[in-house]
């Protein structure tokens, strides 16, 4: 199938590892060219020289460098025709009470505040070029809360709520907003919240009906078929990977 992503300019945040660098790497291998944004100079280069692209630095906490990333990929690329909106996720912790006021300001910045501000950038000049793609990088726990994961649980629906909304908005001007949750991806996150790869491993033996972790390359495989021309009329939506995980529709 041609995604028609060839010569696109897409920015993929936190795009230096798991997830989000399965993305950035998919997106350059059907032609696009992608703008890899991280925390350090470093994380975002590796990743860029990689595939070919671009690297800035940005963090999702620091909504006043919202604007300067959006003008540096503008500056070295072009308009921002795809947006991956990903980030590393919260703190986990095992009493749902048990974070601060500032963890849960952090988290509601990150996941919902930050993306939210890029849209106000990009999305119009989508909907002026008849041509945009919006992808977030959300979790299952959006839909099912998960244990130890009470930042992520609450904040992430949010997002989805939004996108939705302009979705409706924005889709007769040919672009569109989706949303790909992730169940357990082998990814250092996943580690750090497992006990280590091989406890996770194990776990999902028994625990996941496909009875193994996902990849970061199975997300990017979706998130990469909503950014291209022939996803155009899918919007709004929010699609599992999770080798069936989850239990509600």
């Amino acid at each position: 199938m041609e995604l028609g992503l060839r010569g696109r300019v897409a920015l993929v945040t936190g795009g230096s590892r798991g997830i989000g660098r399965a993305i950035a790497e998919g997106l350059a291998a059907e032609g696009a060219r992608v703008a890899v944004a991280a925390r350090t100079q470093a994380d975002a280069s590796a990743v860029a020289e990689a595939i070919g692209g671009r690297a800035l630095v940005f963090d999702s906490a620091d909504l006043g460098a919202v604007d300067g990333l959006v003008d540096g990929v503008e500056r070295d690329l072009g308009p921002i025709e795809i947006y991956v909106a990903n980030t590393g996720g919260p703190p986990a912790g095992a009493d749902p009470l048990g974070f601060t006021d500032e963890q849960w300001e952090a988290a509601h910045r990150s996941l919902v505040v930050s993306p939210m501000a890029i849209l106000r950038r990009v999305l119009p000049g989508m909907r002026e070029r008849g041509f945009g793609r919006v992808v977030g990088v959300s979790s299952s726990a959006a839909l099912e809360p998960l244990a130890g994961l009470q930042l992520s649980n609450a904040n992430r629906p949010g997002l989805l709520a939004a996108f939705k909304h302009l979705a409706r908005e924005v889709a007769a001007d040919g672009v569109t907003l989706n949303s790909v949750l992730p169940g357990r991806i082998a990814t250092d996150r996943l580690a750090s919240t497992q006990g280590g790869m091989d406890a996770a491993q194990e776990r999902a033996r028994t625990e996941v009906p496909a009875g193994r972790l996902g990849t970061p390359e199975e997300i990017a495989a979706a998130a990469v078929f909503l950014c291209s021309e022939p996803a155009a009329y899918v919007t709004g939506q929010r699609l599992l990977v999770d080798g069936g995980l989850t239990r509600s529709w």
